[in-house]
């Protein structure tokens, strides 16, 4: 043998693959049901053909908590399965000829060998892909009992339309002038659908946001916007050039003597009807159904309206007001009609300084005066009311409570809660997705198939259209279907479901992969659920996430769980970011993972997208950083085989054993980091600083042998630490190390070092200590001591006793590393 091996990354990598692949290291940890169980889970990929260097940041993080809570004594459940329908995975079928199913499962197979090859510890036992129909024919269970229930329904709506995508999109799927995948534009469009009655659950996933402590704030917050749960009076503003009232919601009733017009949204019912009955029809259809046919963004643009030639009476003051229609209002929020105060409302304001619209102030501000035709821009604070009849000089927070009052006593409006969050729409005109499990009678109409005739599978001989229509119309064979109620001639549903269906429950299927008599084994349910630690992107606040809440207490409701919140803590990592910019193959700056483990191996890969940056933060791509932390790497190679050929001490030495002060601190060094790394890994989710102390330590150790012709045990033992706490990360060098210079037990078999909290080196501070003022004492503390460890000190010191004669302090103050200041 050479006097040293070079680092092969490729070749240790490989080898140890295949020897995990006969001993996973996922079936490591304690037995029984005493064992703490974890279950820890990243959010399933879609099976493009080829992983990211996303995926290798998101999955990396998961494999290094895996690792480490196995060794923890945790039982680990940590399986990976494929989000396998969808619009991508036709649309490139289409492209290249093949059949959707085909081209998926050889993206599964060739994303598994990648997974593989980068090291991750899945416990591939439990895989799944949402495409078999050994998957979503319990996903069409769930919605004959949802339809049962009423949480599915169907019925004629006015729709998000993306004409690229050729579907429908649910509300959370159009992110300002284009759909959740980049296309634009999208449109309105009215077409029968399938929903899903979430809107009856919005205050429970509201209110269950305040149980979520292990979720980032900012996702909390995004949800809280998007369900946008708002108290307020709905009024009936009665019509004057025809019969009925025009309902509008409003959270400022104390603004209502302020009104001096209506606007209602160009979808709202009553917009055609109203210009009918104002001798102005043709003006308004052509305003309706311009405006219709715009993007959100477009529609956005400028405040524009057209007058109905209709009236509404203000039921406080009998005053008529004119109704416009607006392209500013949404027929998604409320009732689809506003009751418009141009002084305290900034989009009244623009529309009325455009149409000439009278403005009237009505809640003035402290301190000033407010003057309608001085104003700038509206006045949306709360102040005192004028004008107001007998509310004015009450303050807009009595007042609301005060004319809600008024206008329920009048039979004119009530109190009520509105919500931002409309019912979830999952019917998508595409091919590549789960049947929706009901057929068409020309004589029963629709009608539910027979739970024992699931799944409805979707048929994979089929000839993909070009533009992308759904073959499933045009397939005679299988859309011919016969009733369940009559026996009669029918057709299967031709839509199928949003995949964000399928990735609504997925989490609850991997405790019972395999089962096929059931969804879910409940005492496996019991076991894992709900998940422990969740890790994915922010991107899906609300999309997948907010779904996922809501279908588990679906599932709930419907008997199958018994939880609320499936996911405990959420981890939410940032972009990897190259030139910018997040790295896309449109912007030319995608790094291939296969290439760089080919060049530097999957411990480098895993090394670098941990130790460039915080997990939650953007990881900006340096090829100076990769090529650092393999060189990091082939340093430990050469520290580790220094000891090759005796055997290597991996136990701790203890104190009484080290033979001079060098070892000395040298032990102390490998407790801290020990100490900093558990700590970095398992409670603060720190990697980057996690790797920064084993990386010191490394130093150090080299420091210590620089000029020793011998390795003491504080070395030895220092060394072999290394390997254990840089296994999470790195798994095959330091397996491979480990396996040489000890043998066994195996290193993923072993359990994490411990702490010896008296071998830790903790550095003092010197404090003052002041009674009433003056100093009386100083204290020498630990700089990491808590304020109740400092302030415990101070009081015990002799010279602080004697002031306080056995009296209490009025007051303490600890302002760390300075001072301790007590007040009699």
């Amino acid at each position: 043998m050479a006097i040293m091996d070079a680092y092969t990354p490729e070749e240790i990598e490989t080898r140890w693959q295949r020897r995990w692949a006969d001993a996973p290291p996922m079936d490591a940890g304690p037995e029984g049901p005493e064992a703490p169980r974890f279950y820890l889970l990243e959010m399933f990929p879609y099976p493009s053909g080829r992983i990211h260097m996303g995926h290798v940041r998101n999955y990396t993080i998961g494999d290094v908590m895996a690792r480490f809570l196995r060794a923890r004594g945790y039982r680990v459940l940590h399986p990976m399965g494929w989000d396998a329908f969808g619009l991508p995975a036709e649309t490139a079928a289409i492209q290249r000829g093949v059949a959707p199913a085909k081209w998926t499962y050889e993206n599964i197979d060739a994303m598994r060998v990648q997974l593989r090859r980068m090291g991750f510890s899945y416990d591939w036992k439990c895989e799944l892909a949402t495409c078999h129909p050994g998957y979503y024919r319990w996903e069409q269970l769930f919605f004959l009992q949802m339809l049962e229930k009423g949480i599915a329904y169907r019925k004629k709506a006015v729709v998000n339309w993306c004409e690229q995508c050729g579907t429908v999109l649910a509300n959370e799927q159009v992110e300002g002038e284009q759909c959740w995948r980049g296309h634009r534009p999208v449109t309105q469009k009215e077409i029968d659908g399938w929903f899903l009655r979430i809107t009856a659950y919005a205050d429970e996933l509201l209110d269950g946001l305040d149980t979520l402590g292990g979720w980032p704030e900012k996702v909390r917050t995004m949800q809280r916007n998007w369900i946008g749960r708002s108290y307020g009076v709905q009024i009936g503003f009665p019509l004057v050039e025809c019969e009925g009232a025009l309902e509008v919601f409003t959270t400022r009733a104390d603004t209502l003597f302020g009104v001096t017009f209506a606007s209602i949204a160009a979808e709202h019912p009553l917009a055609e009807t109203l210009g009918a009955a104002g001798g102005r029809q043709a003006e308004v259809r052509a305003f309706v159904e311009r405006i219709r046919s715009q993007d959100p963004t477009e529609r956005a643009q400028g405040k524009e309206g057209v007058f109905t030639g209709c009236h509404v009476v203000n039921p406080v003051n009998g005053e008529r007001v004119p109704v416009y229609v607006a392209n500013f209002v949404l027929m998604g929020y409320g009732t689809g009609a506003v009751m418009a105060v141009p002084a305290h409302d900034q989009r009244d304001f623009d529309f009325a300084r455009r149409y000439g619209i009278a403005i009237r102030v009505v809640v003035q501000p402290p301190g000033r005066e407010l003057e309608p035709d001085t104003m700038e821009a509206a006045y949306e604070d709360d102040g005192v009311l004028v004008a107001s009849a007998a509310f004015t000089g009450k303050t807009s927070e009595q007042a609301r409570v005060d004319i809600a009052q008024h206008l329920r006593a009048n039979g004119e409006g009530r109190t009520t809660v509105n919500y931002r969050l409309r019912d979830w729409g999952i019917s998508r005109q595409r091919y590549w997705g789960a049947p929706i499990p009901v057929v068409h009678c020309a004589d029963c109409g629709v009608v539910p198939v027979g739970a024992d005739q699931l799944p409805v599978v979707l048929p994979t001989d089929v000839e993909l259209l070009a533009g992308g229509a759904s073959p499933l119309p045009t397939l005679e064979s299988w859309v011919n279907t016969q009733c369940p109620r009559c026996a009669g001639p029918a057709r299967r549903e031709t839509d199928t479901m949003d995949t964000f269906v399928e990735s609504s429950w997925y989490f609850l299927r991997f405790t019972a992969a395999r089962l096929d008599t059931a969804p879910f084994d409940p005492q496996e349910l019991a076991r894992w659920l709900p998940v422990d630690h969740y890790i994915g992107g922010v991107e899906h606040a609300v999309l997948h996430l907010l779904y996922s809440r809501f279908f588990t207490r679906v599932l709930r409701d419907l008997g199958w769980v018994r939880l609320d919140e499936p996911f405990r803590n959420l981890l939410t990592q940032g972009m990897v970011i190259k030139d910018g910019a997040k790295m896309s193959k449109s912007k030319g700056n995608v790094v291939d993972p296969d290439d760089l483990v080919r060049t530097y191996g999957a411990d480098t890969a895993r090394l670098f997208s941990m130790f460039a940056a915080p997990p939650e933060k953007d990881l900006d791509w340096s090829e100076r950083g990769v090529d650092g932390s393999y060189r990091f790497l082939s340093r430990v190679w050469r520290l580790a085989l220094a000891f090759e050929g005796r055997a290597l001490v991996w136990a701790d030495p203890g104190a009484g054993v080290v033979d001079d002060e060098g070892a000395g601190k040298l032990r102390s060094l490998v407790h801290e980091t020990i100490r900093r790394v558990t700590r970095d890994i398992g409670e603060r989710r720190h990697f980057n600083t996690a790797v920064a102390a084993i990386m010191e330590l490394v130093n150090a150790i080299y420091d210590r042998r620089a000029g020793r012709v011998d390795d003491d045990a504080a070395t030895q033992f220092a060394t072999a630490t290394v390997l254990r706490l840089l296994a999470p990360f790195a798994p095959h060098i330091t397996s491979e190390l480990w396996e040489r210079l000890i043998g066994g037990p195996a290193l993923d078999r072993l359990p994490w070092p411990e702490v010896d909290v008296s071998a830790l080196v903790r550095e003092k501070v010197e404090m003052a200590v002041q009674v009433n003022g003056k100093v009386r004492a100083r204290v020498s503390v630990a700089v990491d001591a808590s304020e109740a460890e400092i302030l415990a000190c101070a009081l015990a010191e002799q010279k602080v006793a004697a002031e306080l004669s056995g009296r209490s302090p009025r007051k303490t103050v600890v302002v760390p590393g300075r001072l301790v200041s007590i007040v009699l």
